[in-house]
């Protein structure tokens, strides 16, 4: 079998934005019978919450749409994460300006903020909903579903076809 290609969610401490955007994504990816042709998973710029869950707002919300969060846990983006994913994708510019501090020259044409793949909803980023209440949860939510759909659409054509 072909290798698969990998994408990277990338947000501060991979405990709310990038673990719900790795969840969506992996369900639509089962969903649309890819997974082990593409791989999705998450990880932070900072290393705030190393081996814990996903934050519990996130999890609750993201349950409420169907997606289970529960086993993922945070961690630190490392340097093979530059060479092994084929998309790297943070979910706003402070992210993306650290991703480009650490990104090797030839692996910066991976770096794409995650919301340039919107389709309904144009944002700028997927803003933090940390400090914030519920809603800031939902808009997340929302944001990263039109998000990955449009992402799904841009897959390239092999790993969209089925054996």
């Amino acid at each position: 079998m072909k290798k698969p290609f990998r994408i990277l969610m990338v947000c501060m401490g991979n405990i709310c934005r990038s673990p719900t955007a790795h969840g969506v994504m992996q369900s639509l990816l089962q969903r649309e019978g890819l997974q082990g042709r593409v791989v999705v998973d998450s990880c932070g710029t900072h290393d705030f919450h190393i081996g814990e869950a996903p934050d519990t707002r996130a999890q609750q919300h993201a349950q409420q749409r169907g997606y289970d969060l529960s086993a993922l846990r945070a961690r630190q983006v490392e340097a093979t994460d530059f060479e092994n994913a084929d998309l790297i994708l943070p979910m706003d510019m402070q992210n993306m300006t650290r991703l480009r501090l650490q990104c090797p020259p030839a692996h910066q044409h991976k770096l794409h903020l995650l919301t340039e793949f919107g389709q309904k909803l144009h944002a700028k980023a997927v803003p933090d909903p940390y400090y914030g209440g519920d809603s800031g949860f939902d808009e997340v939510l929302d944001l990263i579903e039109d998000a990955c759909e449009g992402l799904l659409k841009t897959l390239p054509s092999e790993m969209r076809q089925k054996d």
